[in-house]
This record gives C-alpha cells, structure tokens and sequence, in this order.
C-alpha cells in the first residue's frame, strides 16, 4: 500500500515538474518576444549598437527595467487560476500577448504624458540622460505591476482592460499630484539629467504601480465593488504619499534638507534619491499588506 502511495505521490510530482516546466519556457519564449517588441519603442536607433557597442547607460537603464516590468507582467498569466493543464497554456499565450501589448502601450503613454516636456528618446539615445532612463525603466516596473494585477485572478479581457487603464490613470495622477507638492520642477530637473530626482520619482512610479497591483488583483466580482475599493485604495495611498516624503526630510534625513539635497547643491545627492524612493516603495508593500 505504501509504495503505492509513493508511486502515486512521485508521479503526481513529475507532471508538476513537467507542467511547470513548460510554463516557463512558454512565458520565455513571450520574454524573447517582448524583447523583439522593445525595438518599436526606440525607432530611430539601432537598440543592440546602443546597448552593446555605445554602452549607453541610460537606454541600459530602460531596458533592464522593461525586462523586469514584463516579466513582473508575465507573471499574472501564471498565478492565476486555470481548470486544465491546456487552459493554463491557452491563458498563458493569450494574456502573455495581451501583456506585451499593454507594455507597449504604457511606454507610449509614459513618453507623451507622464514626461511630455521633452523628447525622452531623445534625452535617453542622444544626450544618453540617466535620470530620464531611470524614471522611464521605473515606469515599466510599475506598468508591469499594474499588467500583473489586471490579468491575475479570475476575469475577463475586458475587466483587464479596464483596470489597467484605471492604473494608466492613476500614474498620471499621482504624476501630477507628486509634481504639485515638490518645491521645484520635477520634469525641469528629470531633463538637466539630475539622477537624484529621477531616482527619488521612480521610488514614486513602482510605489504607485505597487499600490495599484493591490488594489485591482485578484478574482473579478462586481464593478461596483471592485471599483469602489480601487478609488479607496488610491485615495488611502495619496494621502500617504505627502507623509512619506515629510517622513524622509524630517526624520531620515536628520539636520539635511531633502530638497537640498537634490537640487540645491553642485552635485546631487544620488542617495538622498533612493532612501526617498526605497521609503515610498516600502510603505507601498505596508500599504498593501494592510489592506489585504
């Protein structure tokens, strides 16, 4: 009876391993896609001599965050539940596809929107600006939270539709929410390649998708409900934000002035940038966790 049992149990295991397997290497295989996909948002360079023979940084910059942002997307084809080993695969290519689509989508977005005042290809290929190349490959961080959201759990294409627009918008809010309460112009900073704002402001983007992610993931209900606690959660998270940033001035900061730090001296405070951004990214999780 007992080895049996064992067969059983080691046979079970070796069609998890199997399956699991295979689903890697399908959503691989939509990573190499979505990499070949990455060139359309850069047409007027050529992104491999860019990337290898250039060494440009900023377009690096960009790119290892769009690999991390669509592979965060790719996740939600995995997570969520599927009734069939085929189901998982057919869920797997059609929301995988769906997911470097959006990515697609959001990057465009991220250019003529959240940093419309200049040209961002040409701030990253030509004046290779690391502050702008940090903040754009933050916004596919935070784009590939929100992806990850809106298609994991139980839905509709049109329910993933619709909440990762909801996440669109609300990263252009919180875009113009955090330009608002700033003592100095974000986009004016971002331009003049100032990498201690961009990373402070990326902590902002992931922070903002993170709390998106939370707010739109798991199964569909109603719209009703699920929109209701989507608006709670961004207004709960835009209340915090301004909190944040006083926490970092008059508590992390001991004796420094954030604002300072980042533009009112010679060389920015780099480090000042990212104790700021890793504040909003962790209150973003305590955010979640708290709501959950």
């Amino acid at each position: 009876m007992a080895s049996l049992a064992t067969a059983s149990f080691f046979k079970i295991f070796g069609l998890w391993i199997a399956l699991a397997f295979g689903l890697l290497v399908g959503a691989l295989i939509l990573l190499v896609i979505g990499r070949g996909v990455f060139v359309l948002a850069y047409p007027r360079c050529n992104v491999r001599e860019e990337l290898v023979e250039k060494d440009n940084l900023a377009l690096a910059l960009v790119f290892a965050g769009y690999v991390l942002g669509i592979s965060i997307a790719l996740g939600g084809t995995l997570v969520g539940p599927s009734l069939t080993v085929r189901s998982a695969f057919i869920d797997l290519a059609i929301y995988g596809t769906l997911a470097i689509v959006l990515m697609l989508i959001s990057h465009f977005i991220n250019d003529k929107v959240i940093l419309r005042h200049f040209d961002n290809i040409k701030e990253i290929i030509v004046d290779r600006n690391c502050g702008t190349g940090i903040v754009v490959a933050a916004n596919h961080v935070a784009m590939g939270l929100i992806v990850f959201g809106a298609i994991s759990g139980e839905g509709t294409i049109l329910t993933a539709l619709v909440f990762w627009m909801l996440g669109q918008i609300a990263l252009v809010l919180v875009t113009l929410f955090y330009n608002f309460i700033l003592p100095f112009d974000l986009h004016k900073e971002i331009e003049q390649d100032n990498v201690a704002v961009g990373v402070s402001f990326a902590g902002v983007l992931i922070a903002t998708g993170n709390i998106v992610r939370y707010a739109i993931q798991g199964d569909f209900v109603s719209w009703s409900r699920d929109l209701l606690f989507f608006v709670g959660v961004m207004i709960f998270g835009a209340i915090v934000l301004p909190i944040a940033r006083f926490v970092v001035d008059k508590f992390l900061l001991i004796g420094r002035s954030l604002t300072d730090e980042l533009v009112h001296q010679q060389k920015p405070n780099i480090g000042a940038g990212a104790v700021e951004a890793s504040v909003y990214i962790a209150l973003s999780f305590l955010i979640g966790w708290s709501i959950a």
